[in-house]
């Protein structure tokens, strides 16, 4: 009870291995319930039962933040930075990290004739989200957050401007001749990025660099 977990839902629409005509949609996609013919999607929704039996919507399974096998709720920091006055929307994401696998960065869109500076920003967070590995270890404002058709940030976009960010920021410490020109959404490996090279880059340099984050990539001229 109170605990935040996925949500399942079962009904007699639902068939095991049957919501999706590709079959690969449908790897992981199904929980057994305890009943042996219980069969329960998975909606990739977050939520919370409370002490009155009602649920309440936590967020989305795939925008909890992964660092170090510590799942951190972006909410977290959106809602604290929220609170800043000068603060219109936050969205925050896992940025790709070689070591933790993932970083909690923030992209915010601030309102109307507000000054502020990132840096402030990244202080008041460090003050108002609650959990010291939620702190964002990027903080950047941007003149608008890319929304969906109902208003809500749409996230994947911030996860692309952040793997090219991040990507780029390696190549260019390791000395490869190479960037990221672009990432795109494949069906089955999620977001990967496009690799450019001059002659002069180092393939096997690349690879190695790129090789210590979790996203995929791929040469541009391979795509």
């Amino acid at each position: 009870m109170g605990e935040v977990g996925e949500i399942c839902i079962s009904s007699p629409g639902i068939h095991m291995g049957q919501t999706y005509t590709e079959a690969a949609k449908n790897a992981n996609l199904f929980y057994p319930g305890p009943k042996s013919n219980a069969q329960f999607l998975r909606t990739g929704d977050l939520g919370r039962v409370d002490e009155d039996g009602y649920l309440w919507i936590a967020g989305r399974a795939k925008d909890i933040i992964i660092r170090g096998g510590h799942n951190i709720d972006p909410a977290e920091i959106e809602e604290a930075l929220a609170g800043h006055p000068a603060v219109a929307f936050a969205g925050a994401i896992g940025q790709p990290d070689a070591f933790a696998g993932e970083l909690p960065c923030v992209y915010v869109e601030l309102v109307a004739d507000a000054q502020v500076t990132e840096a402030e920003l990244m202080a008041y967070a460090a003050e108002h989200v609650n959990e010291r590995a939620a702190h964002p270890k990027y903080l950047e404002i941007l003149p608008e957050l890319p929304k969906t058709a109902v208003g809500k940030v749409f996230k994947p976009d911030l996860r692309r401007k952040a793997i090219t960010r991040v990507y780029n920021a390696a190549l260019k410490e390791a000395g490869h001749d190479a960037r990221v020109v672009s990432v795109t959404e494949d069906k089955k490996r999620g977001l990967v990025a496009h690799v450019a090279r001059n002659a002069s880059a180092d393939p096997d340099g690349v690879a190695r660099t790129l090789g210590e984050f979790a996203v995929p990539w791929e040469w541009l001229d391979a795509a």
